[in-house]
């Protein structure tokens, strides 16, 4: 299953969709501006809020949150001790389960894994439309909007820190 995005950079406050591969609408990301920390909303075609993202406000390292229904459902943050700046990881909310994210995040050029498995690819290539990059969802049974609001995530967490350096 592919997502296209239209590269907005992901400001504050900016409002993007997100299409499938045949152009429809599927996804909005809700840039929420005038708040005291980052965060976006992740909707259906109608509307309906699927996921709240937000930034941790008190971490020693930035983090962003992911939610649905108002309950934890993962947790966003660099990966510690890393050679490579652009390696993420995601902790699921059951403790248990972790995704690895690595690759050019500020490149569009990056891949979502479970224990070497890959479960969605982030990709300029093969693109032809400016300033857009598709997300791939690889395995069928995983949820796409929780790895579209990973990719929000980390991208968004890269140029913070990338505009920090």
């Amino acid at each position: 299953m592919r997502f296209l995005v239209r590269d907005r950079l992901l400001g504050i406050g900016d409002d993007y969709w997100i299409e499938d591969d045949h152009g429809n609408k599927v996804f909005l990301v809700d840039g929420k501006a005038m708040r005291l920390r980052d965060t976006f909303e992740l909707k259906d075609r109608q509307g309906h809020v699927l996921i709240d993202i937000r930034r941790k406000m008190f971490a020693l390292r930035d983090t962003m949150l992911i939610e649905r229904d108002g309950e934890p459902l993962a947790t966003v943050r660099r990966k510690r001790l890393s050679l490579l700046r652009n390696h993420y990881r995601v902790a699921l909310a059951d403790g248990s389960t972790e995704l690895d994210v690595s690759g050019k995040i500020l490149d569009r050029e990056f891949a979502v894994e479970y224990e070497g498995e890959l479960l969605a690819v982030v990709s300029r290539r093969r693109l032809h439309v400016r300033e857009t990059y598709g997300v791939d969802v690889v395995r069928e049974d995983a949820d796409p909007a929780l790895l579209i609001a990973v990719a929000v995530c980390v991208i968004h967490l890269a140029e913070k820190e990338r505009a920090g350096d």
